[in-house]
């Protein structure tokens, strides 16, 4: 069966509006309809940057218990969680997975190790 959803830990974590930290989360992979979508938003066409603030705010289906995720959460998210979150959009959606390649650095073994949870301190 297709893993369609990927759990994850923040590094910092999101602090909401009453100081509730919210860290652990769950992003599924996006459709091509998710990455085209935003380029009709005027902010988008204004500030090509903010084409991954609402990518994300789409493609992320939990955090912590959060009622919703929008774009006044990705944007309110300190710069350390923002780089990961980008960063495990582009490993499972070119992936299909949250597992990276490595090498021992003694053994020089190749092995598989789950990167979902990396955030964690």
């Amino acid at each position: 069966m297709l893993q369609t959803e990927f759990p994850f830990t923040l590094p910092q974590g999101y602090i909401d509006s009453e100081g509730n930290l919210h860290r652990e989360g769950m992003m599924r992979l996006a459709t091509a309809y998710d990455e085209i979508e935003p380029l009709k938003d005027y902010k988008v066409q204004t500030n090509p940057g903010y084409l991954v603030i609402i990518l994300l705010a789409r493609v992320i289906t939990k955090l912590g218990n959060l009622e919703q995720i929008n774009t006044k959460v990705i944007e309110n998210l300190f710069a350390a969680d923002f780089a990961f979150l980008q960063d495990f959009y582009l490993r499972i959606n070119q992936n299909g997975n949250s597992r990276l390649l490595v090498e021992c650095p003694h053994c020089k073994g190749e092995f598989e190790v789950e990167t979902a949870s990396l955030g964690e301190s």
